[in-house]
């Protein structure tokens, strides 16, 4: 699928309150995990052991950081959207965040995005999207939110 491109407010201003996109799909390998652990030292077994994961943890493997469902949020996010003319772009905020279904260890997550709410600030853009990330494997939600975003356009 194509990104939706973004040339000015009045194209974000057609998507208020409409579906943006869809990404594709991203596995959650081991290694990934493994890699989002040593970065943030959060080595807690139930992600990383997989030896007693298979007998002591309820889904008997290994299961993603939260975080790191939440850290794939801007590679999924650059797969729906291209913005043009682009100066800046900063992360404003996290809104009622909820974690569904934990990810397991080889499975694979997308994102569905709304445009909830959009302002413009004289140059610059915020726009808040609520987001979905489900699993490929069971089509379960898990995580949900609203991210926001700031968007600031070169001067002409």
């Amino acid at each position: 699928m194509s990104p939706v491109i973004i040339n000015c407010y009045e194209d974000f201003e057609a998507l208020l309150g409409k579906e943006i996109g869809i990404s594709d799909y991203v596995q959650v390998n081991q290694d990934r995990i493994n890699l989002f652990a040593d970065a943030t030292l959060d080595h807690q077994w139930i992600h990383v052991d997989e030896e007693r994961c298979k007998t002591e943890s309820p889904f008997h493997q290994t299961i993603a950081h939260g975080y790191l469902t939440l850290s794939l949020l801007p590679y999924l996010w650059d797969q729906i959207i291209q913005v043009n003319n682009l100066e800046r772009l900063v992360n404003y905020g996290m809104d009622k965040m909820k974690f569904g279904q934990p990810v397991l260890s080889g499975q694979s997550v997308r994102m569905t995005t709304h445009l909830e709410a959009l302002a413009n600030l004289r140059g610059a853009i915020r726009m808040s999207i609520h987001f979905t990330i489900d699993i490929k494997e069971t089509g379960k939600t898990a995580l949900e939110g609203v991210a926001t975003f700031i968007y600031f356009f070169k001067k002409n």
